[in-house]
C-alpha cells in the first residue's frame, strides 16, 4: 500500500490534489484540509498522507492532511454501506475529533449534515465504530456524561437560530468547553459574527 506521497504540488481543484513525485503525476482524490495545505504550499513540496484503495477496475488513491484523518477513512471503509466516496465526504467534513465525539455521544445529526449521508447510515457509523473510537472519545466526555451532552446542546442551539450543523460546529471549537452551554452559545454567536464582519 502506498502509505504516503511527499513531492511538489503540480495543482489543485475542489477534492483533488495533482503531486510531482519524481517527474510523475499523482491525481489524489483528497480531504478539505489536505487540498488546503497543498495550496498552501503554492507549488513547493508537501508530504501527505494516503490510502491506495482497490478495485477490480480501479485504483484510486485518497489524500489526507494528517494520520488520523487516515486512520478514520479507513475505520469508515469497515462500515458496511460507506464506500471511499461517503467516507471521504465524513472526513472531509468534521476534524477528527469532532467525529470521534460524534460517535461517542451518537450524535446522528452532525453525520446526515454531510451531503450524500443519510440517516440510516449515520445510524451505522455510530454503531459499528462506537467500540473502536468511542471508547477513547467517552473517557475525554466528563465523569457525569454531560459533557458531550452540552456540546450538543450548544450546537443545536446555534443551529435553531440559523446556522447549519457546520458552521455550529465550527463556531464551537474555538469556544472553551468548560463553558455553561449559554456562554458557549454566545461566544460563538460572537465569534462567527465578527468573522462575517
Amino acid at each position: 500500500m502506498i502509505a504516503s506521497l511527499r513531492g511538489r504540488v503540480a495543482s489543485t481543484r475542489p477534492g483533488a490534489i495533482v503531486l510531482d513525485v519524481g517527474g510523475v503525476g499523482y491525481l489524489v482524490a483528497a480531504t478539505v484540509s489536505a487540498v488546503r495545505r497543498a495550496g498552501d504550499a503554492d507549488g513547493g513540496e508537501i508530504t501527505i498522507q494516503t490510502h491506495l484503495h482497490v478495485r477490480e477496475d480501479t485504483l484510486q488513491l485518497y489524500g489526507f492532511a494528517s494520520t488520523a484523518e487516515r486512520s478514520l477513512f479507513e475505520l469508515l471503509l469497515g462500515v458496511s454501506g460507506v464506500g471511499p466516496k461517503a467516507a471521504l465526504a465524513i472526513v472531509s467534513g468534521f476534524a477528527p475529533d469532532q467525529i470521534r465525539r460524534a460517535v461517542a455521544t451518537a450524535d446522528h445529526a452532525l453525520f446526515t449534515s454531510i451531503p450524500g449521508i443519510g440517516r440510516r447510515t449515520a445510524e451505522r457509523v455510530v454503531v459499528d465504530l462506537k467500540d473502536k473510537v468511542g471508547a477513547v472519545e467517552a473517557a475525554a466526555v466528563s465523569v457525569d456524561g454531560a459533557g458531550g451532552d452540552d456540546h450538543a446542546a450548544a450546537r443545536d442551539a446555534l443551529v435553531g437560530l440559523g446556522m447549519s450543523v457546520a458552521e455550529a460546529e465550527a463556531a464551537l471549537r474555538e469556544v472553551d468547553e468548560d463553558a455553561p452551554i449559554e456562554e458557549r452559545v454566545r461566544l460563538a454567536l460572537s465569534s462567527s459574527l465578527t468573522g462575517a464582519a
